[in-house]
């Protein structure tokens, strides 16, 4: 579970770290970065990520938790 903050839009370094070690990844984001600035909405992030959980308040951390357990189940 990640929640990169301003690098969602902004960090491909971080895109080719989680890239790398192939671990499988949720996107979190307390907003809605849909919702905001249009630059915003462009995420290198979920390229390396199963699932995106956006606009959940911290409910979206054991959402993430919860959609991990599942995936690694299946």
């Amino acid at each position: 579970m990640i929640n990169p903050g301003a690098y969602t839009h902004t960090s491909i370094a971080l895109l080719d770290a989680l890239k790398a070690v192939g671990i499988p990844t949720v996107e979190v984001h307390i907003s809605d970065p849909d919702a905001r600035e249009p630059f915003r909405r462009i995420s290198f992030i979920r390229a390396a990520c199963i699932a995106t959980i956006k606009g959940h308040g911290t409910d979206g951390y054991p959402e993430a938790i919860d959609l991990l357990i599942d995936y690694l189940q299946a």
